[in-house]
This record gives structure tokens, sequence and C-alpha cells, in this order.
């Protein structure tokens, strides 16, 4: 049976059209395996905890998960995970950079708050050693292994900053311009102005290929890059219109003004996510938003103060707390989209949708920003049908250390591994949540 690249190369079609070419539906191997995926979705300084968690064991849902209501049946709330690694650095720090690693910061000179200093997270982070596994694979291995999407991330680099880790003190940092994340993804590594070229260098090729399809693999052909067009147009308006520039101001050190068009790149970037593993170009993403500690001002929402101020506001605040709930519901949309796209985008290769395979995980640093709490930190996830998980309840666990929770997503993607991070945190094994 030739591969999706032999048919391709068959038709005449370079290399240059391939990235566009070999993950498109209705071009694929008849009985290619279907792919399960991960994507881990972070947003920072805790959370309202009496605006976030369901009462019950069933979803009812607070104002802050409010916009994930219409996918019940494909959440399931996890309350009762505790990041429970200790050591050096601030909770901030230990919490950002712990997060994914389940493992101890090494000893270093980065002070924060009243703790003691710190570095860099001693071990790789589960995103990272689940793409290894899926790399080290013939049959699960793609292009880029996995992708780390940003938006807002400060240009800076420091444990409250990254929470992906190629390993021990290799921090790896998201890609938070949606042009350097497009130009990755399909080759082009020059500036904006040459991107209006991806799609025309290779017309001709693309005409011959729509000449030898079906109607339905051209419809799905011009569907699939009506996206990467979409996302041309964009870039040049940013372009054109200064005012569309994400850029960091020179402003007041203790607040980050988050500019007005961060609300755009989110979109862009979940689409460039989606599409991306539409592609089959991952199989792994992780989607940060902004930074632990981070200030960010979201006018957008009407708000003028800096996220991680508020976070440290009193519950007897009702200001504070209104602002934190609405910028909490800011981040649940988000994750609506993504859920919405994932459901809309059918399943390459198969039968259903992209979200019948992808597991979204929707996590934080902390349980509770004015106490800076690693308890009941927020978990949500999304999807994970073919990952065995049972969705539309909301699960209550016991203090359960989060390393239990890696084990069980390493597990559901074909990891059979027994221990990550550190070891007496992973007591008990993986979760039972089929």
């Amino acid at each position: 049976m030739k591969t999706r690249r032999a048919f391709l190369r068959q038709l005449g079609i370079s290399s240059a059209a391939l990235p566009f070419l070999t993950g498109l539906p209705g071009l694929q191997a008849a009985g290619a395996q279907k792919g399960r995926r991960l994507i881990i979705m972070f947003s920072p300084n805790g959370t309202v905890p009496w605006e976030f968690w369901p009462e019950g064991e069933t979803l009812d849902f607070k104002r802050i998960l409010k916009p994930l209501e219409a996918y019940k049946e494909h959440i399931t709330t996890l309350r009762g995970l505790n990041n429970d690694i200790g050591g050096d650095g601030d909770r901030h720090m230990r919490g950002m950079s712990c997060l994914l690693t389940g493992t101890e910061l090494l000893p270093g000179n980065i002070q924060g708050g009243s703790d003691t200093p710190a570095g860099w997270a001693s071990g790789i982070s589960i995103d990272q050693e689940i793409k290894n596994f899926l790399q080290s694979r013939d049959e699960t291995r793609s292009r880029f292994g996995s992708l780390e999407f940003g938006v807002a991330v400060p240009n800076r680099a420091d444990p409250w900053t990254r929470m992906c880790y190629a390993g021990s003190n290799q921090p790896i940092a998201p890609i938070d311009d949606p042009a350097q994340m497009l130009a990755r993804l399909y080759g082009r590594q020059k500036d904006k102005e040459s991107l209006s070229s991806i799609i025309d260098g290779v017309r001709d090729e693309l005409k011959k290929v729509s000449g030898t399809l079906g109607v339905e693999d051209r419809t799905r052909l011009e569907e699939h890059l009506t996206l990467v067009r979409e996302m041309e147009i964009e870039l040049q308006r940013e372009d054109e219109n200064p005012d569309l520039t994400h850029s960091v101001p020179e402003i007041d050190p203790d607040i980050e003004l988050v500019n007005d068009n961060t609300p755009r790149i989110s979109r862009m970037q979940i689409d460039l996510l989606v599409n991306s593993m539409a592609n089959d170009m991952t199989r792994v993403a992780t989607l940060q938003f902004m930074r632990s500690v981070g200030q960010a001002r979201m006018n957008w929402l009407g708000i003028k103060d800096g996220h991680h101020t508020l976070s440290h506001e009193s519950d007897e605040n009702p200001d504070a707390v209104e602002n934190l709930t609405k910028i909490n519901e800011w981040f649940a949309g988000e994750l609506a989209y993504l859920t919405q796209r994932l459901a809309d985008t059918p399943e390459p290769g198969g039968d259903g949708s992209m979200l019948d395979n992808t597991l979204v995980v929707w996590l934080n640093e902390l349980g509770k920003g004015n106490n800076h709490t690693l308890k009941d930190i927020p978990f949500v996830l999304v999807g994970g049908k073919a990952h065995g998980i049972k969705s539309g309840r909301a699960l209550h666990l016991s203090g359960v250390p989060h390393n239990r929770l890696w084990l069980t997503l390493a597990q559901s993607m074909g990891h059979e591994i027994t221990r990550f991070g550190t070891a007496k945190y992973c007591e008990g094994g993986a979760l039972s949540l089929g």
C-alpha cells in the first residue's frame, strides 16, 4: 500500500507542497491508525474556587465554567489534586515549573517572594515525556513531535515563565507570535512580507492535485487551505495597522500591559494549533496564557488592575473578586473556542471529529492566588474519549499528588510508565478515570 507521500509524489507534487498536503483528510492511507492527541492549556494566578468548582458529582456549571456548559458531555473536573513538590523556590515558581515536571527545582540564584532562591526544574515535563515516546515509534512519529504555543508570554526567561522542559535544567520557551509559528509550521523563516507567497508558491501544484481528486476531496483540500490564507490576511493586516501589532510596550514595570489584540492573537494561535494537529504535524501541544505572577492588565474586559495584584486581594473585596471571575471566565471561553474548533474539524482518515481523539487539560499553577495554595489546583479535562476517560462528571479526589494524573495521561497515550517526576508522589499509581 502506497504511503501518502508516495501517492503525492506520484502525482508530481514536490517536497515544498508536502507540509500542506500530507495530513489532509481524504489523502490518508486506508486503515491509517487514528492518533490520540494531548493539549495542555495553562492560565495563571489561581482561580475563584466558589465560582469554579461544581458542588456535587454532577456538573453544575458555576460562573467561571459556564462558557463550557455546551460541551458538558465532554467535560471532567478533577478536584483534590495537589502539587506536593517541595524544596527551594516560592510557590509561584514551584507551581509553574514543577507543574508539568512533577519534580523539584534545582538550586539557583533566582529569588522569588520571601522563600529561598532556586533555579530551573530538575526533570522533563510530561508533554515532552509523551512526545519522546511517540517520536520513538514509526506509527506515531510526527514532523515536530510537540509544539509550544504562547499567548502574551513576556520576553523573559525564569521559572515563572516556563512550564515545559526537555529535561533537567532545559526549559522550553513557547512561541507567542503567530507569524513565527506559521513560518515554523510551513517551513518559511523569512519576514512577514514573505508569508503572502506560502500558497502562491505551490499554486500550480495544488491545481494539479485538485484535478486528480474527487469532488469530496477537492472540497476538503480547499477548506484546509482557507485557514492558511486567512492567517496570511490577518498577519498582513497587522503590518498595515500598527494598532494590531503584538508587542510589549514600555510601561510601569509593576504593570504588564497585555495589548488589546490579545484575544485575536489567542484565536489565531488556537486555529494554528488545531490546524497543525489536523495535519498530523504534532500530536502533543501546549498553550500557555501569560505567566505565573503575571501582571496582565486585560483592557478588553474593562479591567485596569494587574492580574497578580488582583489575585492577592482579600476575598472580602467584591470588585477584585468580580474582576478575577471575569478573567477566569475569559480563559474558559478560550478553552470553549478550542473545544469547538476540535469538534468542528473532521477526524483525518476516520469517522467523527478531532475532539474524539484529543484530550485537553486546562490547569493553573495555584489553587487560589491570595493564599498561594498548591492544593486543589483547578484541573479540567475536555474530550479524552479515545483515551478511555469517562467524561460528563465532576470527580472529587482526596489530596492526590498531581504526579499520578501525569501517569494516567501517559498511559492513556500508550506510554506505560509507572513513575514520573518525584517517585514518592507516584505511590498508588495512575488514577482510574474510565
